[in-house]
């Protein structure tokens, strides 16, 4: 490794990895080059000590870091842990004068066409990534970063921007769609089903209903369902089946806002329409109908009105993904969410907003108070998508290639239930012989199972919020329904953690009972 420039300001460098070569060997590697170099490296596993809680240390550490180091190699990239570090990274950078942690995602033998998770996709989209494919790679990164941090050029890194005389930054490649076969090859689950996978469980009607409502003048879907119940991949379907009859489709997901954008009405409402525009790729003009005189809704329903939908001669569809980070700023929510109703009603009466059709996808129910007769959320179709039950799972098996009969279907719903993202885990790696279903019953709810990236992240966002890790104590350590107090309820349904009964909730399966028994101590 050459020579590398000599620190003149110590940095502190955060290290995202998997515990399993080639990120672990290679993680090692940058972790000794940054001591080496003057600076400070965190790395889980040199630098959190025995006994340690890792929660809370790895929550210090992202605070204080310069630096998030990303290594996004095949396992990383579909990890729940790294993306809920990268999460929260982003978070921090947006809440930061400072802009930091700066993001640096280096892809580890990860080809441009292999996909990342939805999340993951969204938070570093517009960020400049490098390719690893060799130890001569290494020493080029870093001399790259330290002669950036020694020349005091560190706002170009802030910015996402590296030099491009190497690794330049490819775009991801486009979807292809092809017809899926009855039995196809095991398919890591990690999000957003793709359109042209196999493994996509139909729970009908539902699609059918949807299919039909979005072709309606003025339409509004409400989906509702936890964290990893497939909301997202119903919404690219129905956008998908609106661009076959022609209409123009925006998906756009809040949760990839910056922290700043919820800062006041006036400019959210601005983003929210730079945004649309962009992804129809109608030119900014929000300088020429944003009047100070009039309020924010009204500029916002201007802008929509005489410019972007009168700019389209056909209708588009608006897919609002994770609408759920609006309902965590009050001041803007209530505002926000009575323009879409008005939206959808002068979608009864006026051609111009006929054009416009919506889906509205989130975790929980709706905790904002707000006007009945302003609220989107009890108007339109409601869809509240439901666990597989045990024929759906069966089919599902079968599409593993898997000859189960009910008898190891029911085996796996009593640790899992129907939940769709765990039902595809344990079939994915029993099909891909990585494990046997009884080997996986005893090991799902332990951290060498195949749920324990799941699990530890679950844990983590908990212990991060005791109020909730108290709650949840109380719910794991009854056998019989538990009430809580509301808001909590709706966090931990909204993490999918809970199932309601009546207005008591018990945990969504066994497997989060058992696990969260152990790791919060309960006796």
């Amino acid at each position: 490794m050459p020579t590398l420039p000599a620190a003149s300001k110590s940095a502190r460098f955060f290290i995202s990895y998997r515990s399993q070569d080639p990120d672990l060997s290679l993680a090692k590697d940058f972790y000794e080059a940054i001591k080496t170099a003057g600076h400070e490296a965190f790395m889980a596993s040199e630098s959190i000590r025995l006994g340690e809680k890792w929660p809370q240390r790895i929550d210090e550490e992202l605070k204080q870091c310069d630096y998030f180091l990303l290594l996004l190699s095949e396992r990383s990239a579909t990890s729940e842990m790294v993306t809920e570090e990268v999460r929260q990274a982003k978070e921090l950078r947006d809440g930061s004068d400072e802009h930091k942690p700066v993001i640096l995602p280096i892809r580890v033998n990860l080809t441009w066409s292999t996909p990342l998770n939805y999340d993951l996709r969204g938070y570093l989209q517009q960020i400049q990534q490098r390719e690893w494919k060799s130890a001569t790679d290494t020493a080029k990164i870093l001399q790259e970063i330290f002669s950036l941090l020694a020349n005091g050029d560190v706002e170009r890194l802030a910015d996402g921007e590296m030099s491009s005389d190497f690794f330049p930054s490819s775009p991801p490649h486009p979807l292809t769609l092809s017809p899926p076969l009855p039995v196809a090859e095991p398919e890591l689950p990690e999000g957003q089903v793709d359109l042209a996978s196999a493994f996509y469980i139909e729970r009908l009607p539902i699609e059918s209903r949807c299919y039909e409502a979005i072709l309606k003048p003025g339409s509004l879907i409400r989906i509702k369902a936890p964290r990893q119940m497939g909301k997202t991949s119903l919404m690219a379907r129905i956008l998908h089946r609106a661009s076959q009859q022609d209409y123009l489709t925006v998906p756009l997901s809040f949760q990839l806002a910056d922290g700043k954008v919820f800062a006041d009405l006036d400019k959210f409402l601005k983003w929210f329409c730079a945004s649309v525009g962009r992804r129809l790729s109608i030119p900014n003009k929000l300088a020429d109908y944003w009047d100070d005189i009039f309020g924010s809704k009204d500029n916002c329903t201007a802008y929509f009105e005489e410019y972007l939908l009168a700019e389209i001669n056909k209708p588009i569809v608006l897919g609002l993904d994770e609408v759920d980070c609006v309902f965590q700023h009050p001041e803007i929510a209530s505002d926000f969410f009575g323009l879409l109703r008005a939206w959808h009603e002068d979608g009864k009466n006026r051609e111009i907003w006929k054009k416009l059709r919506m889906v509205v996808v989130h975790s929980t129910e709706v905790y904002i108070p707000m006007n009945i007769n302003q609220s989107p959320f009890n108007v339109g179709l409601s869809i509240e998508l439901p666990e597989f039950n045990a024929q759906q799972i069966l089919d599902l098996a079968q599409r593993h290639g898997l000859n189960w009969s009910f008898t190891q279907v029911e085996q796996l719903m009593a640790m899992v239930g129907g939940h769709p993202y765990l039902v595809r885990v344990g079939l994915y790696q029993i099909a891909r012989q990585d494990t046997t279903l009884n080997m996986l019953l005893q090991t799902a709810p332990t951290e060498a199972g195949p749920y324990s990236d799941h699990l530890r992240r679950h844990l983590w966002n908990l212990e991060q919020c005791p109020e909730l890790a108290v709650a949840i104590k109380k719910v794991v350590a009854n056998t019989s329904p538990v009430r809580l107090d509301s808001i909590q309820c709706f966090k931990l349904l909204s993490m999918g953690l809970l199932q309601q009964q009546g207005n008591d909730v018990t945990p969504r399966c066994d497997l989060y009972r058992q696990y969260l028994r152990d790791r919060l101590r309960v006796s």
